[in-house]
């Protein structure tokens, strides 16, 4: 990645970051896929330069990053956000400094308790039927594995394009977790369209840090 483009948001007293991240992020996701290599593939990535260093977890800051001068020209980013100019500035494309240190920001997927009791229902009537155990004593003998809900990583509300086209009546919204993991090399993977670094480990990717 050589090439940069910061996009700063503005909050005002009552126009709070909470309400603004979530509409710049869900018109930088849908340029992003707009402007796709391959299916979920992108050839820009993102990055949070204040992440988990200010009072909001995200701070107010977001980053793009390109190895091409021209990717970040062709998505022109200004041109997807100009309905929101009172809530954001975009400075200019410019080079990354020398040097930097890397980092990976991927997509965390935390299950709501809703999915997580579901699961462990369908556990433990299979294994009820398997060992002849009830499913009192099924749910119990699970219960150490059982995944907790909560997350302290910061997430962003967006709305799924996909289940918007396919259940206009269904709620589209959903957390998107995010989690940063610092590295001492420079990984060359790919990123989806999100700008995220894919979790696969042959599929990993990084972004500079500075």
């Amino acid at each position: 990645m050589n090439y940069y483009q910061d996009i700063t948001l503005l909050p005002e007293v009552d126009i709070p970051l909470s309400f603004i991240w979530p509409k710049v992020f869900q018109q930088v996701h849908i340029a992003l896929v707009d402007n796709k290599l391959d299916k979920n593939q992108s050839a820009v990535a993102v990055s949070f330069p204040e992440f988990k260093q200010t009072r909001f977890p995200l701070g107010a800051k977001l980053r793009l990053f390109a190895t091409e001068q021209h990717q970040l020209q062709q998505l022109n980013i200004a041109n997807w956000l100009n309905r929101l100019d009172d809530y954001v500035h975009v400075k200019g494309i410019k080079a990354v400094p020398d040097p930097v240190k890397y980092v990976r920001f991927s997509r965390k997927n935390v299950k709501s308790p809703e999915r997580i009791e579901k699961d462990m229902q369908e556990k433990a009537k299979r294994w009820s039927d398997k060992s002849g155990l009830s499913m009192a004593e099924s749910l119990q003998q699970l219960a150490k594995t059982k995944p907790q809900a909560n997350c302290d990583l910061p997430f962003i509300f967006l709305h799924s394009q996909e289940t918007k086209r396919r259940s206009p009546d269904k709620s589209s919204q959903f957390p998107l977790f995010i989690q940063m993991e610092r590295v001492n090399e420079p990984l060359f993977g790919t990123f989806d369209c999100y700008g995220l670094s894919f979790a696969q480990a042959d599929k990993q990717a990084t972004v500079p840090w500075f």
